[in-house]
């Protein structure tokens, strides 16, 4: 990873639900004092709040009704100045599973894989003899990112969509605890419902149908309630943490929703500790949200080394720690969403105290956060930061070039991401200092996700009219001009795409997203030639390229070099474990190639990925004849119908099958493939030496 200096360029809703408010949040003391001699591993329940700014709750004037999260800061330790690592929620939920920053973990934006080699908070826990479970609400934290290594039960079922309600996810921890009684354990419940579009369910859309997102928060807040209750009747004396991913903008600084401002509206988050020995206290020194990891380590017995309660004055098992100084360490949190999609200024934040430093490119601002939260005075011309903030600012690391290694998406995936908001970058752009700042280019965000947006559901020309709008006030912005030309290429357009496609060269000629685009357009077109001679040197860089490697497999079967065309649909299959037709592909590569079991493998993997469309009868009976296993072999070629323009083929290998098993119709059966004939197989059948002696009329 490179790192920058700080002065040179860098390098790199009335409620229906009222009763719940009687909800005891306190437990009974009899109860708490026995427990509190077996405090040393509590069952811990996790809850993260998908876009829930801290202002927005009640104990903190917002606009919400939050009784529930309000009477958890009441009784517990609230954290009043919680910062994300990351306004985005994959990055954001990886630093609290590892204890990361993104610089670490290498993941700065959703769509991203977790690398196998991070240690993960379900695993460590499961070496303290946890149960763990995950209830997930957001397809951003789907299976398929890594996150749910280690964990015994992980739920990411979204049905058809995108997302489900708190409710639905509720309900699923509430069957799973009472069904699991197994202590002590740790859960993850993940609520998404504060994530735009904000659609409320009643009462809460209607009572706050001008303020739409405030419902949406309140009504997590009930659900919230629901689990409070499970939790604390079904598991004994539970630590409960409570803590946003990131914020909303709602406006605020030009950013209406999130992932391309460091302000506090979407940095700053709810973060709330309960337990049977911890005292209410508010907490007033910046933390970071990647101290959960630590925090719940150390209850379970871990080492308890940065834990927050420890940052609090309290011991992770709860015991005040007399006499301790608890350091001040400085917060630090970045926003490299423009930075990665459309090559605009890295961002980066840092917090000591109540002084927050935001750099971009050359600049500084600086913001006193506790008389000024709404960051509105710039205090950089008169105001010296402190040397711990200067040094954060000016070493905190780019991503590298696995950070934008692609998690293997396919279209389908791609779409669902784009229908929350979300598109993610396929390199690392070249930073300058001539390109713009984030905050300089508000004008632009609505559009650019909009544009995104249509361009993953495949609506090119409206893509495309969203698109020029922006190059005409960011004509240097690489992505966009490749969305440009990408999606005249789509929509059959060739020398509109090509004409972008030179622009885009001018702004970066070192692009590899360029010539891997540029690629796929000769590919489209037919001009395999000009297609390969991009694509090969790109080989070893085309990562989680589908299309690209697909496109290289094609023009190495066309080249008749097999084994090397197998060897990418193999890479393929590796990014789309669940695709029956990347393993038919794969299947015909390995047969052309001779490799008759691995063949065999993909053609029957591709059957057990969709049963009922399986159609390789034909491939599978004759590779089976091959590898002289005639059982299956017998089953696959009865089942090429006559309809199948392969099936004279499979009348005479079936014919070859019946002479090698010594069938007593025989000879009826190579009659049978022989009235059937086409030229290629009535030429096969005289001259297979297997029928000698048999007639053919």
């Amino acid at each position: 990873m490179k790192s920058f200096s700080l002065f040179k360029a860098w390098s790199r809703a009335d409620l229906a639900v009222l009763a719940l408010l009687a909800l005891p949040l306190s437990a009974c003391s009899e109860k708490s004092l026995r427990f509190q001699e077996r405090f040393d591993r509590p069952s811990i329940v996790l809850v993260t709040l998908d876009t829930v700014r801290a202002d927005a709750l009640g104990h903190e004037g917002g606009q919400a009704e939050t009784p529930f999260l309000d009477a958890l800061a009441r009784e517990g330790v609230r954290f009043e100045h919680a910062y994300t690592t990351a306004p985005m929620t994959l990055p954001a939920h990886t630093s609290m599973l590892t204890g990361l920053y993104p610089a670490a973990h290498d993941i700065h934006e959703n769509g991203r894989r977790i690398s196998d080699d991070l240690d993960l908070l379900a695993e460590r826990l499961e070496e303290h003899g946890y149960a763990t479970a995950a209830f997930v609400s957001g397809f951003p934290l789907a299976r398929r990112f890594g996150l749910d290594r280690g964990f015994d039960h992980y739920d990411d079922d979204f049905g058809t969509g995108v997302e489900r309600s708190a409710a639905e996810t509720t309900e699923r921890v509430l069957r799973y605890l009472g069904d699991n009684k197994t202590e002590p354990m740790f859960v993850w419940v993940h609520y998404y419902d504060a994530h735009e579009p904000y659609l409320a369910p009643e009462p809460f859309g209607s009572r706050w149908k001008e303020n739409p997102y405030y419902g949406e928060v309140s009504y997590v807040d009930v659900q919230l309630g629901r689990l409070i209750e499970a939790v604390r009747r079904d598991l004994n004396q539970p630590v409960l943490i409570v803590v946003g991913d990131h914020g909303e903008s709602l406006g605020d600084h030009g950013e209406l929703r999130h992932g391309n401002l460091l302000y506090q509206s979407v940095m700053r988050v709810p973060l709330l500790v309960s337990g049977p020995t911890l005292d209410a206290m508010t907490v007033s020194t910046a933390v970071s949200t990647r101290r959960v990891f630590h925090t719940i380590l150390g209850l379970a017995g871990g080492d308890p080394s940065g834990s927050l309660l420890d940052q609090a004055g309290v011991g992770s098992a709860g015991n005040v720690l007399p006499g301790e100084v608890v350091p001040s360490d400085v917060v630090i949190a970045e926003a490299m969403k423009p930075f990665l999609q459309y090559g605009w200024q890295p961002q980066v934040m840092a917090v000591s105290g109540r002084t927050k430093a935001i750099r971009s490119g050359d600049t500084v601002e600086i913001y006193d956060v506790v008389s000024d939260p709404t960051e509105s005075k710039d205090l950089a011309p008169d105001h010296r930061l402190d040397p711990a903030i200067l040094e954060a600012l000016r070493t905190y690391p780019l991503p590298s070039l696995d950070s934008v290694e692609g998690a293997g998406l396919d279209a389908d995936e791609r779409k669902k991401l784009a229908a929350l908001g979300y598109f993610s970058s396929n390199e690392i752009p070249t930073h300058r200092l001539d390109v713009p700042r984030a905050r300089d280019m508000t004008h632009l965000f609505a559009d650019l996700d909009r544009g995104s947006g249509l361009f993953v559901q495949e609506r090119w020309r409206e893509s495309i009219s969203v698109f020029e709008k922006i190059v005409d006030q960011d004509p240097d912005n690489l992505m966009v001009n490749l969305r440009l030309a990408v999606a005249h290429s789509l929509d059959g357009r060739r020398p509109e795409a090509e004409r972008y496609f030179e622009w885009a060269e001018r702004i970066d000629p070192d692009s590899v997203d360029r010539r891997r685009y540029l690629a796929l357009h000769h590919c489209r077109f037919g001009d395999l030639d000009r297609a390969e001679s991009l694509l090969g040197p790109l080989l070893p860089r085309l990562g989680g390229s589908i299309a690209a490697l697909e496109c290289l497999s094609e023009i190495r079967l066309r080249q008749g070099r097999f084994d090397e065309a197998a060897r990418l649909l193999a890479r393929v299959a590796a990014l789309q474990p669940d695709s029956a037709a990347i393993r038919e592909r794969l299947g015909e590569a390995r047969m052309a190639a001779g490799e008759t079991q691995a063949a065999i493998d993909a053609f029957e993997a591709a059957r057990g990925f969709d049963p009922a469309g399986f159609d390789r009868h034909l491939e599978l009976g004759v590779l089976y004849l091959a590898a002289r296993n005639l059982e299956p072999a017998v089953r696959e070629l009865e089942s090429v119908p006559p309809t199948h323009p392969g099936y004279p083929m499979a009348l005479f290998k079936r014919a070859q099958v019946s002479v090698l098993r010594g069938e007593p119709d025989r000879g009826e059966r190579v009659r049978l493939a022989y009235r059937h004939a086409n030229a290629t197989t009535r030429s096969l059948i005289a001259s297979e030496s297997l029928f000698r002696g048999i007639r053919l009329d």
